[in-house]
């Protein structure tokens, strides 16, 4: 069974793309086999496949959830909502793992997606899906990063609700005029941010354990003791408040898109994905912890920069303004990974054919995808003028669960039927069991969006299906 791979890739960033084609003589239905040896070498260690995907999870996330999420649960047991978050990407991350391990061509979802579902029908409707909704989440993204940018910002300098919509406008066109031009392979650029993203979160941590005014272990058994959990009304916001914490544990599954530049990718991409999703884990819940231990969180809830008011709180002024710019460094840098990355999306969909050609276009001087950036980018600037922080956050989980999330787990099931256990190098524990959980939990997360956020990402979906058909009919591809 004859098979072509053609990997092409700029492997910048915790979010790059890689560009997978994959062809075969064979009936669709049939298994795509092992992947052959790629032409980029596989460079990556499993400690820095870790730490690119860390770099991807904190970015600005967590500094303005935290806030947020203590609103929502309205009480102390608010810790419930990370840990239910870390377990919420534990399960999916045995789908990605599975697909990862097996399919170390990278390409993220575009390629699993294209891949389970056969490439010459389901899968090439599931994979144009992905990069459709990519056109709109992916500056969602950029958006978040952006208007969160904006709003440590104001620590420093008081800004009007205008002015801090300019500050995060520009942040977006900053980050564009970076990005318009060539760029070169980064070699050690990820250990040197998440140098800065430990720095930050390791200050914040230590100073509030060791200088909070509420004792530690009254502050868990506020959160988790028999009391809170006889009390169960908080219970009842956990799935709202949930929806901000998986936003901040998304990127887990990084190390899948530099799949093919990964040593040992059968081994170390399951591995770096749950050494990522623990790590990240134990420092949440450190922060939260230490956070409310320097400020009640009744306090906490109303704090727009909650990182620049516990360092204020514990060692004054001038060392918040210092903690507020350690924060603005590690949200720019997320902002320029996620649109370097994000932008290769559609550009690896349409050079492989599979989307609208004009994304392929590539600058006639610099070799960079300039209309998939230039595209992408202008509607992150817009969005970061027209929407608030929330709705940001919960648009984008809204719109990538359906196909991105359900449609891998089912995939990885049809898969497996088609195929050996032993053609998976690394298997879940307990198959299907992850499989079922990780379609019901991310099923509880998209209904915990609420309705209207549900119809905007159900109607996402709908119009890309249309897209996807009008442009199957001019190129006479399937179901025509």
């Amino acid at each position: 069974m004859p098979l072509t791979v053609t990997v092409d890739t700029d492997p910048l960033g915790p979010d790059s793309i890689i560009n997978l084609t994959y062809s075969t003589d064979s009936d669709s239905s049939a298994i795509p086999p092992a992947p052959t040896p790629e032409a980029l070498p596989r460079r990556l260690s499993l400690a820095q496949g870790t730490a690119l995907n860390m770099i991807d999870m904190v970015g600005i996330g967590p500094f303005v959830v935290l806030p947020l999420v203590i609103q929502i649960i309205g009480g102390p047991q608010f810790i419930w909502a990370w840990v239910l978050g870390a377990v919420i990407s534990l399960i999916d991350a045995f789908i990605w793992a599975e697909l990862g391990a097996a399919y170390p061509l990278a390409g993220g979802s575009y390629s699993f997606l294209k891949i389970a579902y056969g490439e010459r029908r389901w899968g090439k409707l599931l994979s144009f899906l992905y990069v459709w909704q990519t056109l709109i989440q992916a500056p969602l993204v950029v958006a978040s990063g952006a208007i969160g940018f904006a709003q440590y910002f104001s620590f420093l300098v008081p800004l009007t609700p205008w002015q801090s919509k300019c500050v995060s406008g520009m942040a977006v066109l900053v980050v564009i005029g970076l990005l318009y031009r060539k760029i070169d392979s980064i070699g050690r650029i990820g250990m040197v941010l998440w140098g800065v993203v430990l720095v930050t979160l390791g200050w914040i941590i230590i100073g509030g354990l060791t200088h909070g005014q509420t004792p530690v272990s009254e502050v868990l058994r506020s959160a988790v003791g028999p009391a809170s959990v006889n009390n169960g009304w908080w219970a009842a916001g956990l799935g709202a408040a949930s929806v901000k914490t998986v936003y901040c544990y998304l990127g887990y599954y990084n190390v899948c898109h530099l799949g093919s530049e990964i040593r040992r990718p059968e081994r170390n991409i399951p591995v770096s994905m749950f050494l990522s999703i623990a790590g990240i884990a134990v420092l949440y819940l450190l922060l939260n912890v230490s956070v409310v231990s320097v400020i009640p969180w009744q306090q906490a809830k109303e704090s727009k920069f909650i990182v620049s008011s516990v360092i204020e709180a514990i060692y004054g002024h001038g060392a918040a303004q210092i903690a507020t710019a350690l924060v603005l460094m590690v949200a720019f840098s997320s902002l320029f990974a996620v649109l370097l990355g994000y932008s290769r999306v559609p550009y690896a969909a349409a050079a492989d054919g599979q989307f609208f050609p004009i994304f392929a276009r590539l600058h006639p001087t610099r070799q960079f995808p300039y209309v998939s950036l230039l595209f992408l980018g202008g509607l992150a600037f817009i969005f970061s003028l027209l929407f608030r922080l929330g709705d940001v956050i919960t648009a984008i989980l809204a719109m990538r669960i359906v196909v991105q999330f359900i449609g891998q787990a089912v995939g990885l099931w049809l898969l497996h039927r088609r195929k050996t256990d032993q053609t998976f190098p690394f298997r879940m524990p307990l198959y299907p069991l992850p499989i079922v959980l990780a379609v019901a939990v991310w099923l509880f997360i998209f209904v915990s969006t609420g309705l209207s956020f549900m119809l905007s990402g159900l109607t996402v979906i709908a119009l890309g299906v249309v897209a996807f058909l009008v442009s199957a009919r001019v190129r006479g591809q399937w179901p025509f």
